[in-house]
């Protein structure tokens, strides 16, 4: 990498770029789906997100030197050959990890599922199903976890028992080769195993899920609740798939605000120790006011403290706003992946839980306790 002013492209929808890296040159922000070999001709730095390929065409013949993602995943990435060309590269594993985990029971709240008294599981246990486990295990929920590499896992089980629990969270890497491939784990026989009344959650990777077996299974008329966040060819979704699912949302699981800053901070600071630079030191620029939350006047007046708990969660997060969006963009005129595309570089700021704290004294301590294991604080 040359000396002096760098010169840093960066995907769009990266928040805060120039906070974190404007003191090392200029930024120009491009559309990460469009990016081109052509655009990174006078580039140093490449800011990505899940959406651009970084491979041998985009980036041979550039004086690109370093390959950032300010994502968990590096299937995008074409690692090996970053590596044999010296570029270093990272992305940003865990950096959305609790936005995801808060995805998961936001949509359950939504669909009035009572997490509770439920058996989940887990098919992939790293950073977001890690934080997932861990987050039942404080709730006394009982789980188990399909994950080939964490044999030692202490809820580790196989994949069909995973696929027969109450709740299935689907968090696996894509991968396509190896000993372990994920690529349609999760085919017509194993969506054909779950149990009738389940609930599905893919918040990982869509190809892990065959979806035209998992389309052929709802159309049977399998009772299943399904929630994809990830689909086979985004943005080019199966819109027959969409009309299917219970909740559809355009790949945003991962989205929060806290979740996409961390990444941006996470990718300047392996820059950082690339360069020889001294280490990012954390700020609070970006960490805003306390919210408060009342339980609604309908939540307090339903039988049950579940019904109130929901409220609080949907108060802070509300996914089917997310799906009515998306099935809007899959209704108009517009090309659906135009739309999918635009939804995700518009959406709007959302929070963790750790931002609201709860008012009043009508729940119960139990229900107080477990909103506290997940984020929510309670005055």
């Amino acid at each position: 990498m040359r000396e002096g002013k760098i010169r840093i492209v960066a995907d769009e929808n990266i928040p805060a770029v120039e906070h974190y890296f404007g003191d090392l040159g200029s930024v120009r922000r491009l559309p990460g789906r469009t990016m081109s070999r052509e655009q990174l001709l006078d580039a140093d730095v490449l800011l990505v997100r899940s959406v651009t390929p970084v491979n041998r065409e985009l980036l041979e013949g550039t004086p690109v030197g370093f390959v950032g993602s300010c994502t968990i995943g590096t299937d995008h990435l074409d690692t090996q050959w970053l590596d044999r060309q010296g570029i270093p590269w990272s992305a940003a594993p865990g950096c959305n990890a609790n936005s995801v985990v808060e995805y998961v029971f936001c949509a359950l709240a939504a669909l009035g599922r009572d997490w509770r008294g439920q058996r989940f599981g887990i098919v992939g246990c790293g950073n977001v199903g890690g934080s997932l486990q861990q987050r039942l295990h404080g709730l006394g929920i009982e789980c188990r976890v399909y994950d080939p590499w964490l044999p030692e896992n202490p809820d580790a089980a196989d994949l069909d028992e995973v696929m027969s629990q109450d709740v299935v969270c689907l968090h696996a890497p894509l991968v396509k080769g190896g000993p372990h491939p994920s690529l349609h784990m999760i085919d017509a026989e194993r969506l054909a195993g779950m149990k009738d009344g389940a609930v599905l959650i893919s918040a990982g990777r869509g190809a892990v899920v065959d979806n035209s077996a998992l389309l052929a299974l709802l159309e049977s008329g399998k009772p299943l609740t399904t929630v994809l966040d990830v689909w086979e060819n985004e943005p080019d979704i199966d819109t027959a798939l969409l009309s299917r699912v219970d909740i559809g949302t355009p790949h945003i699981a991962g989205y929060s605000h806290d979740g996409k800053l961390a990444g941006t901070r996470m990718v300047r600071e392996a820059l950082s120790n690339a360069l020889g630079l001294p280490p990012v030191v954390a700020d609070s620029a970006f960490q805003g006011q306390i919210h408060s939350l009342i339980p609604s006047a309908a939540a307090k007046d339903s039988d049950g403290e579940f019904a109130t708990m929901a409220d609080l969660l949907l108060q802070m997060y509300d996914p089917r706003g997310d799906d009515r969006r998306l099935r809007a963009a899959a209704n108009a005129e517009l090309n659906l992946a135009q739309g999918f595309d635009r939804l995700r570089r518009e959406y709007p700021r959302r929070l963790e839980f750790s931002h609201y704290r709860g008012e009043g004294g009508d729940l119960a301590a139990e229900s107080r306790r477990q909103l506290e294991i997940l984020g929510l604080k309670w005055n």
